[in-house]
């Protein structure tokens, strides 16, 4: 068992599944009846990942404008647009060392990755061009170096996910209902959200415990429609970090298949930039805290998940004055930011084939599910800021998740953006497929 479970503390302590461990040796292969024990060697290589394809018919229009008055959100009204995307394709590599050393990394595609070539242009005189194929993203979301003492006591460090929220948590297409991650979590702050830094975590008992040292986020990537969101990325070949931030969480499994969790962050934001702001702004701090409860049930063939996640921002005003004043070629979205935004959800579904013998004799499952979400990245906004109703917004969703096996969902969904004031309405019928799990090699 020891054997088993150190095979996947190489980066599941966020994401997979929670799963702890500590390195050993061989392992015995169990009762031998009085023969000699056959030992089996630990497989100290894993390979794991999680993949999404989805298809989207949105009924309402993409235009970038539909938010600018009611005349333009009226003469977009009968517009639709679909599309195909990958929305996050992740390769899990693993690695133990033995004697408690272990290391995990995780390679996520985003929307397909990315293609660009340079080509021989034979239309416009045989000039070398570079193009781009496909958008997307590439990134090396996770990398650390863990040493395990005990269940109760580990330390990682290097890259690694920041457990704030239960999106972050738990983000795996298997880990919620609809075809696309909750909305809420999503906007509002990074997610998945992955900065360098050094992890304490462990486990004893009904109860979990993580505590992380990382960078603070950037202020001037924040922005009305993401607040915060962005504020973890860098457009620098390396994260500045003259701002330093704690992260923390706590999950409590003492109720049989109940997770309760509270998780929170705080940092300050402004100055962790290349950009030295002038004596003027000495008292400036742009604090970030975030506040957040979320909760898993899985019983009585009943799974409800759910979150409050809270955000605050001190100096808002000043940081929005700030970053507009930046010129056109700054990596700055130059937009006005709330002091508060909000996010709060719930999912509910029944395995339908828990009622039918035969389906449930072969584990397979059917969800029917509901979700409703309510989120504002400008939820409030200090005294000359503008408060865009478009940021605000409720969702309801309704749909089917289907396992034929454990490990691979097939997933259908309608749902429908309630906005606010004179906008138009977004419902939208998706279609996914996906899969998570550990690869046996």
């Amino acid at each position: 068992m020891k054997g088993k479970i150190a095979l996947f503390s190489l980066f599941l302590a966020v994401g997979m599944s929670d799963v702890y461990a500590v390195s050993g040796d061989d392992v015995s292969a169990g009762d031998t009846n009085g023969q000699p024990e056959r030992v089996e060697k630990k497989k100290r290589f894993s390979i794991g990942g999680y993949g999404e394809a989805v298809y989207s018919r949105n009924f309402f229009s993409d235009s970038y404008l539909r938010y600018n008055s009611a005349s333009k959100a009226e003469s977009l009204k009968d517009e639709k647009h679909s599309r195909f995307d990958l929305p996050h394709v992740v390769i899990f590599l693993g690695y133990d060392f033995g004697k408690g050393w272990t290391m995990g990394a995780e390679i996520e595609f985003e929307h397909g990755g990315t293609e660009s070539a340079v080509e021989v242009e034979e239309e416009e005189g045989g000039e070398y061009e570079s193009e781009i194929e496909r958008g997307g993203e590439v990134a090396l979301e996770q990398f650390w170096i863990q040493k395990s003492f005990c269940p109760e006591f580990n330390i990682k460090l290097g890259h690694i996910i920041v457990p704030v929220g239960g999106t972050n948590m738990h983000h795996m297409p298997t880990e919620f209902f609809g075809v696309y991650r909750p909305e809420g979590e999503n906007t509002i702050m990074p997610c998945t959200w992955h900065e360098t830094g050094i992890s304490l975590w462990g486990r004893a008992g009904d109860w979990r415990y993580e505590a992380l040292l990382i960078s603070g986020l950037d202020s001037e990537r924040f922005s009305r429609k993401g607040w915060v969101h962005d504020g973890s990325a860098s457009p620098y070949e390396f994260k500045i970090a003259n701002n330093l931030a704690g992260a923390a969480r706590v999950d409590n499994y003492s109720i049989p298949g109940l997770r309760l969790s509270v998780s929170g962050f705080v940092g300050n934001s402004f100055r962790n930039t290349l950009r030295t702001p002038n004596s003027s702004y000495d008292d400036i701090k742009g604090t970030v805290t975030i506040g957040s409860f979320d909760f898993h049930l899985d019983r009585w063939n009943w799974v409800a998940r759910g979150n409050f996640t809270y955000g605050h921002l001190t100096d808002s005003r000043t940081i929005t004055q700030y970053n507009m004043s930046f010129d056109n070629n700054s990596p700055s979205p130059k937009q006005s930011v709330a002091s508060d935004a909000i996010a709060t959800g719930v999912e509910v579904g029944y395995n339908v084939f828990s009622q039918i013998h035969k389906l449930d004799q072969k584990e397979q499952k059917l969800y029917v599910f509901g979700r409703y979400d309510y989120y504002d990245s400008m939820y409030k906004t200090a005294s000359s800021i503008i408060d865009y109703d478009y940021c605000g917004r409720q969702r309801l969703a309704f749909g089917l998740n289907y396992y034929p096996i454990k490990d691979v969902v097939i997933k259908g969904e309608y749902s429908i953006g309630l906005m606010k004031s004179y906008f138009n309405n977004e419902p939208s019928l998706s279609f996914g497929v996906a899969y998570s799990g550990l690869f046996d090699i």
